[in-house]
């Protein structure tokens, strides 16, 4: 009897498609839809939400405007974590968000970069010799100023500092600012204008200098669960802020922000 009752068992398990030691069904994967820039450090992230979660992580990187006007066409994701709060504000007043779950997570600085093996010395200031720099024929990469946000950055701190209207037509408008750092690491352009952890993360760059934080907007990143999010959204939103992610943040130079939710 025992050996009849086994075989039945094990024929039911087979037609049924689960053996013994089988593991458990995988659980729906979570989008992730973020800033060129945070590439490194919330795949680090994801890494470690998944391991707490059971939950995968899917994530695209691209600049953030390019990812808000996928999300406008209806591209399934469940979070969005944009480099400014433009994009952000963009899809909020288009109700493609859950504005509740909106945070404030991290701030950056605006860079000047340099290929790793340049010699040559710049310091940031009003009216300084950024032209004289790049030498004749020399170009300056950034993110496109008309819509990628570093581009956006870039263009208000090279305005307050009185030396845009020279330098705009030697700029290199890149589609995000990883390809504006890419530019810079290949030796292309002689300087660029990317993040501070973009910097540090490449070691084919060197940073020149800091531009001051007065020179334009803060360099905030808000995240949030979009619209149609599954109940997992806001629950990677709120793992940004656990200690696992705040040590990730940080080691990747980032300066973590309390995250109060935004009105």
């Amino acid at each position: 009897m025992r050996r009849y009752f086994t075989g039945a068992l094990a024929t039911l398990l087979l037609l049924s498609g689960v053996s013994a030691g089988a593991a458990p069904p995988q659980k729906p994967a979570l989008t992730v839809f973020a800033a060129a820039s945070l590439s490194d450090v919330l795949q680090e992230i994801g890494a470690a939400y998944t391991k707490s979660s059971g939950v995968p992580v899917k994530f695209s990187f691209a600049a953030s405007s390019a990812l808000a006007k996928q999300i406008e066409s209806g591209a399934g994701v469940d979070v969005f974590m944009s480099a400014d709060q433009e994009w952000m504000d963009y899809l909020a007043g288009r109700k493609l968000i859950d504005n509740s779950s909106r945070r404030d997570v991290v701030a950056n600085r605006l860079a000047l970069v340099a290929p790793a093996d340049s010699k040559g010395v710049l310091k940031i200031a009003p009216g300084f010799a950024l032209r004289t720099a790049l030498g004749r024929n020399r170009r300056l990469a950034t993110g496109d100023p008309d819509s990628v946000p570093v581009g956006k950055y870039a263009k208000a701190a090279l305005s307050t500092l009185g030396v845009w209207k020279e330098i705009e037509p030697r700029l290199v408008r890149a589609e995000n600012v990883r390809a504006a750092l890419a530019f810079v690491a290949r030796g292309e352009v002689p300087f660029g204008i990317v993040y501070q952890t973009d910097a540090q993360a490449d070691p084919k760059v060197r940073l020149v200098d800091l531009f001051p934080e007065s020179s334009h907007a803060p360099i905030t990143y808000p995240a949030a669960a979009t619209a149609t999010a599954s109940p997992q959204g806001k629950a990677f939103v709120d793992f940004l802020f656990s200690a696992a992610a705040r040590g990730t943040f940080e080691r990747a130079g980032f300066q973590f922000l309390p995250g109060s939710v935004r009105p």
